[in-house]
């Protein structure tokens, strides 16, 4: 493994063991998009500083796709916005870490999220802020597959390329599951990236799990200057590192017990031995 992979594969781990320790959260989709976060915060793609959350150079991060708020923390703690061992504290009385994003608790969390369809609109108005003040920042956002149900991100999608906001690189986890089952039976997207490039996106797809490639698709994304938003469709499995729960849509929303968390973890350190 790589750096970054061994990174995400400690995340994995502190992933499942925060929400073992819960009782509850919503380990498929923290699993899933884990190496999305890690090509973000780790491969040199956003700026961004843990000393000071709020520094003006920032670029932002929204994490559409709220209940994967567990994936969020790992990496803002691994990051350094605060201290790792606080991430035992998920969604117990008076933490900081609630079981959606709180950003007005929680060091690094841009916009408080978790009702699932808004995230891409607050992305695009924070773009769209930026270009009228002049300022060269980027904003990132991470929505799900099953997210993209919603008729508000459609919205968001036409509006954001009617205003030319290509300082807006929106990230879909493509893991084709949802609380209900898979994206296909719930409703059907179809192809997201003709769907996206149809609305005026400049769309593409990635390997989600292939940090690497998502380094250099998000770096590119980043940098152009072509007056067109981009959005890549990240191909990932819902539960990633985890056997009995990659591509099950019961741990969309449900913590493992005891014997669960200990097997979970066995995987995710022996996959690390053995790179």
């Amino acid at each position: 493994m790589t750096e970054l992979e061994l990174r995400a594969c400690d995340m994995r781990i502190d992933i499942v063991r925060m929400i073992a320790e819960a009782g509850s959260g919503h380990p498929g989709g923290s699993l899933s998009c884990t190496d999305i976060l890690t090509a973000l915060y780790f491969g040199g793609v956003m700026d961004h500083n843990p000393e000071d959350p709020k520094w003006e150079g920032r670029d932002r991060f929204i994490l559409a796709k709220g209940h994967a708020a567990p994936a969020l923390y790992a990496v803002l703690a691994h990051a350094g916005y605060f201290p790792r061992e606080e991430l035992s504290t998920l969604r117990k009385l008076g933490t900081r870490l609630q079981g959606h994003p709180d950003c007005n608790l929680c060091p690094g969390v841009e916009v408080s999220t978790g009702s699932l369809g808004q995230g891409l609109s607050i992305a695009a108005g924070a773009a769209a802020g930026l270009k009228l003040a002049g300022k060269p920042q980027r904003v990132f956002c991470l929505l799900g597959d099953g997210e993209c149900e919603e008729g508000q991100v459609w919205e968001a999608a036409m509006w954001a390329a009617h205003e030319g906001l290509d300082n807006l690189v929106a990230i879909v986890d493509r893991n084709h599951l949802q609380i209900d089952g898979d994206t296909a039976d719930v409703c059907d997207p179809g192809d997201m990236v003709a769907k996206f490039a149809a609305f005026g996106w400049n769309a593409s797809t990635v390997d989600g799990h292939d940090i690497d490639a998502l380094v250099a698709v998000l770096t590119a994304a980043k940098t152009a200057a072509d007056g067109k938003p981009h959005v890549l469709v990240a191909n990932t499995i819902k539960g990633k590192g985890v056997s009995f729960m990659e591509n099950q849509a019961g741990w969309h929303g449900k913590a493992p017990n005891a014997e669960q968390t200990e097997q979970a973890v066995a995987e995710l350190e022996a996959a690390k031995k053995e790179a």
